[in-house]
């Protein structure tokens, strides 16, 4: 991505783009058209068998919605950045210290399935060439879920993905040294083939340019009595969103691939559903999203939406059509 593309004006872009700005919303609203334009002049740094390998099962997504959709995104968050680099050496000056800038700190929420992971590494692999921030990690909630012992201890098993199946003390002490700029923070580690944490292994993150947050929760307004939480660290959010019935088919369809791939692993926690036929396993996979899924995004995650300071919504085909962002 050249200097001459990065220059140039996010403003002028919006204008060209025609977004429909209603007085009554803080929203500003995109279709995919207008959207695109705004990252027209930027190179896609970005093949079709590296963004293969960071798709998620069931997300359909090419390059020309990367192009349209996420090359924009990935520019707004490059002037994000630099914006925040230049009040970062202003508040240096002012308070006449050396301290080193904190990393930037990127929340993506959405529900289950929604696309919200490969949102989340596609970002990271965008940013991470743009030439100002070369380091950009990424990690996900699902390492700071309460071990299943612990779920099974609090009779919350069956909650698993709602606020207080996590340790919210431990993910908020991880945020919060992250932005007082400790030179190395560890999380814990999640693996889906066995459904836990995994016990004795941490990830290990050395003070990046930028740090992506993705999870189910992390717009999360913090609990009663609690002073703050994770979403108060945050300095630009990503909720993706679509319609609850399109949602709950990607669940189910994903559920049925699983049970072909994953699931057949002798390790898997899910190893007793690879066995089940398609009429079984659909039935199995919408009494889940009925009883967990669809009401962890009704009571929880969906009512955080409106917190993000930009949301992508998707339609039926898992495209994204629309993109509101906050206005400033």
């Amino acid at each position: 991505m050249s200097a001459t593309t990065q220059a140039v004006p996010l403003a002028g872009a919006f204008a060209n783009g025609h977004p429909k700005q209603g007085s009554s919303s803080p929203f500003v609203d995109f279709d995919r058209e207008a959207w695109a334009r705004l990252g027209s002049a930027t190179p896609l740094p970005l093949t079709a068998r590296e963004l293969e390998r960071i798709r998620s099962l069931g997300d359909d997504i090419d390059l020309d919605e990367v192009r349209e959709v996420y090359l924009p995104l990935s520019r707004l968050l490059n002037l994000h950045v630099q914006e925040g680099g230049r009040l970062y050496r202003a508040y240096r000056t002012f308070l006449g210290g050396k301290a080193a800038r904190t990393p930037f700190v990127i929340g993506i929420a959405g529900s289950v399935s929604v696309g919200k992971s490969t949102t989340a590494r596609l970002l990271r692999l965008l940013l991470a060439r743009w030439p100002q921030h070369p380091r950009v990690e990424l990690i996900t909630t699902d390492g700071f879920l309460h071990p299943n012992r612990v779920l099974e201890a609090r009779g919350i098993m069956a909650r698993k993905g709602f606020p207080e199946s996590y340790d919210r003390r431990a993910l908020l002490r991880f945020i919060t040294e992250i932005k007082a700029g400790k030179a190395e923070v560890t999380a814990p580690m999640y693996s889906h083939l066995v459904y836990d944490i995994v016990p004795d292994q941490r990830l290990v993150v050395h003070r990046p340019d930028i740090l992506i947050v993705e999870g189910l929760n992390v717009l999360q307004p913090a609990a009663s009595g609690s002073a703050l939480t994770i979403s108060d660290f945050i300095d630009f959010s990503v909720y993706v969103d679509a319609a609850t019935s399109d949602i709950r088919r990607w669940y189910v369809n994903r559920f049925l691939k699983l049970r072909e791939t994953a699931f057949r692993d002798p390790a898997s926690y899910f190893r007793r559903y690879a066995a089940l036929d398609t009429e079984a396993a659909i039935r199995h996979a919408e009494g889940i999203w009925a009883t967990i899924n669809g009401p962890n995004l009704e009571e929880n995650i969906l009512p955080t939406r409106s917190r993000a300071s930009l949301v992508l919504t998707k339609g039926a085909d898992h495209g994204v059509s629309r993109i509101r962002l906050r206005k400033v």
